[in-house]
């Protein structure tokens, strides 16, 4: 008598437990974030520089504001990961399905591509509004105590942005935020497929753990170069505040006009370190925590 097909958990608890795992993963590597956006946002309009490196900028914001201060903002990145991970998921899953074919074959290289980045860049939709209290709820213990915006929590971020800026600013900055999430998808897929062949076709790697590992961090090089340009401009469009009624930058190629005139083509790349320590653990940990919620379902729910 043939086998029944494997039991499988919902799509609803499939998406959960994936914005469950960023959320936990979050929670380890919100320190990085927190230093790679005071960097970016570090010298605005002078060449002289704020932090000299990642370290310096750690080390000053403990000194300055103490060990919770390296976990401010906590509370919206994790809301970012909620907003923004379950709906990548959700709509990467949807769209993977209708493209199966009716045999089952899955789609090609580049149709996977296309669904990544579309549902990269409606994820990063929906997660603008978080994405925009993390990036002053991060930036605000570098300014003087009279220019700070004083939010407590993500929800008082977002009520009070809404009343005092209107709805609309919740959105501020979505555009490069969705560019961002398409060139880290693209990259990400291009460059770990490319590395993963090279290292097996260099003979001194096999199809491996190590090899995974060591593609994952030559992508993660990539993705960091290819989208920090774009990553600054969402960080300094959703930090910048209103000067004589007018917003301090129209554009987002304002942004990279001014950054380039006045602070050098290379600062584009501020916060380049904590960006890239940031990306491997938050993956790693995020698999992880996925497996085990997985394995936990699968024990006490789908066996039972």
């Amino acid at each position: 008598m043939a086998e029944g097909k494997p039991k499988t958990s919902p799509k609803a608890i499939k998406f959960l437990f994936g914005g469950l795992a960023g959320m936990g993963a979050t929670v380890f590597v919100q320190p990085l974030d927190l230093v790679k956006n005071r960097m970016q946002l570090s010298g605005q309009g002078t060449k002289a520089r704020e932090y000299k490196t990642s370290f310096h900028a750690l080390f000053s914001i403990l000194k300055n504001e103490g060990v919770g201060g390296i976990y401010t903002g906590l509370s919206a990145g994790l809301l970012r990961q909620a907003t923004y991970t379950t709906t990548r998921l959700g709509i990467y899953t949807i769209l993977f399905e209708k493209m199966t074919g009716e045999d089952g074959r899955p789609p090609n290289f580049l149709l996977k591509a296309l669904i990544g980045m579309t549902a990269g860049a409606t994820g990063a939709f929906v997660g603008t509004p978080a994405e925009v209290a993390l990036i002053r709820m991060t930036a605000d213990g570098r300014l003087p105590a009279d220019q700070r915006r004083g939010y407590t929590n993500v929800f008082n971020a977002l009520a009070r942005i809404t009343r005092e800026e209107g709805v609309t600013t919740l959105w501020r900055g979505c555009i490069p935020t969705m560019a961002r999430a398409v060139v880290v998808n693209a990259a990400q897929l291009a460059s770990y497929s490319q590395s993963k062949q090279a290292l097996l076709d260099s003979g001194y790697f096999g199809d491996d753990i190590l090899c995974h590992f060591c593609a994952s961090m030559i992508s993660g090089l990539v993705t960091t170069a290819a989208s920090m340009p774009v990553d600054i401009v969402k960080t300094r469009i959703q930090n910048m505040r209103m000067i004589d009624g007018k917003p301090e930058y129209k554009n987002g190629v304002e942004v990279l006009m001014k950054v380039i005139r006045n602070e050098g083509f290379f600062s584009l790349w501020k916060g380049f370190t904590p960006y890239y320590a940031r990306l491997g653990p938050h993956t790693v940990l995020t698999f992880i925590f996925l497996e085990q919620m997985n394995r936990m379902y699968k024990t006490h729910v789908l066996d039972r």
